[in-house]
């Protein structure tokens, strides 16, 4: 049986969102050569919300792409038998750009590698800072993200599952243990 415990409200998940999108602000400075990209899904849907508060913020409004990591996996043929393929879709071209990759768990790096592949096959970015709505702890590469929404350490027997309005008709952030 695997046990559910609420962790982050609706409330709190937007507070976390908009505390990200002051922190984004505040390290890139001039905005003009920022460009947002999500990781599909959640991260995809994170990327667009802090999109949005910057927009109310600065009164500005970013690029925001998404990519589709799928083929760049390294357990892609483990995972993936019948793939649920999109494309990545940059809305710019991404050289000489500061990038903000934008993905909703941080766990073993793994994603975010392969997400800093795709990237660079569309072009070579001014850099590439991480933004990620919680960080479980548990790296296997060298990956750290640069926003964090919140730090939520756990075992290997547990993982984070987030909740997104757009695909659950929630916003909840939820450690499940076994």
């Amino acid at each position: 049986m695997k046990n559910k415990n609420i962790l982050v409200e609706k409330e709190d998940v937007s507070k976390i969102i908009t505390r990200i999108s002051h922190e984004i602000i505040e390290s890139c400075g001039d905005l003009s050569d920022v460009v947002v990209i999500g990781i599909k899904t959640r991260g995809e849907f994170v990327a667009q919300r802090i999109i949005k508060e910057i927009k109310r913020i600065k009164s500005l409004l970013l690029p925001i792409g998404t990519l589709d990591i799928t083929f760049h996996r390294d357990d892609f043929s483990n995972k993936f038998l019948t793939p649920k393929l999109g494309p990545s879709i940059i809305p710019c071209d991404l050289n000489d750009k500061q990038i903000i990759l934008v993905d909703d768990v941080l766990y073993t790096g793994r994603t975010i590698r392969s997400a800093i592949d795709e990237i660079f096959s569309f072009g070579r970015p001014k850099n590439i800072r991480l933004a990620v709505l919680v960080d479980r702890g548990h790296r296997e590469l060298p990956i750290r993200p640069d926003f964090i929404g919140k730090n939520l350490p756990t075992s290997i027997d547990e993982h984070i599952m987030v909740n997104m309005v757009e695909t659950d008709k929630l916003d909840s952030i939820i450690k499940v243990s076994k």
